[in-house]
């Protein structure tokens, strides 16, 4: 995705090899222009599965997410990162841990939302290792539902992620793919 590649070469900061900070426009700051665009892209993509659901994590995922739902014309439902006192019960839960913060984290979805036979698409704003993907299809999975694919707004092709979750037969679609953050530069797979 074009639009997608020039946004990170513009705005994107190396912060290490490991590490792209994009919070210009989707990380902190979002660009809706943008991401009605990776919407798009995503429902083009997808389109042919019939996508029930869209299913992301809190927070960064939720606007290319909502963006691919309200083109898909379907709900988007996305998994809370921090206990909340009303969805305390009737939950599926899952431990991922983020490798941008350091962290694992215990995310939920109400069990309400996912229907056996739903069609589910994941979107997410990164790809590394694959937890976060993981932890949300096994979410999906314990409901009964289909994981159809996962879609990724940028992919650090240089870490297993992308790898293992395709071993796993998952069907993955990166927008944009990065081979390496080596020397402060962002090149692109």
């Amino acid at each position: 995705m074009q639009l997608l590649q020039n946004k990170v070469k513009e705005e994107g900061i190396v912060l290490s090899n490991q590490v792209l900070k994009v919070d210009s426009f989707l990380n902190h700051q979002m660009d809706p222009v943008l991401m009605r665009e990776v919407g798009k892209e995503f429902t083009q993509r997808f389109k042919e599965h019939n996508v029930t659901r869209v299913l992301t994590i809190e927070s960064s995922g939720i606007a290319p997410g909502i963006m691919t739902a309200l083109e898909l014309n379907v709900p988007l439902i996305f998994a809370r990162k921090q206990k909340s006192l009303t969805l305390r019960e009737d939950i599926y839960v899952e431990k991922v841990y983020s490798f941008t913060k350091q962290e694992s984290n215990e995310i939920t979805v109400s069990k309400k939302f996912i229907n056996p036979g739903d069609k589910v698409l994941i979107v997410d704003d990164f790809l590394a290792n694959g937890e976060a993907a993981f932890g949300l299809a096994r979410i999906v999975e314990q409901a009964g539902a289909e994981v159809v694919g996962i879609g990724i707004v940028i992919e650090k092709a240089f870490q297993p992620g992308g790898r293992l979750l395709s071993e796993a037969g998952y069907r993955v679609e990166s927008l944009v793919s990065i081979a390496s953050l080596e020397d402060g530069k962002v090149t692109f797979a």
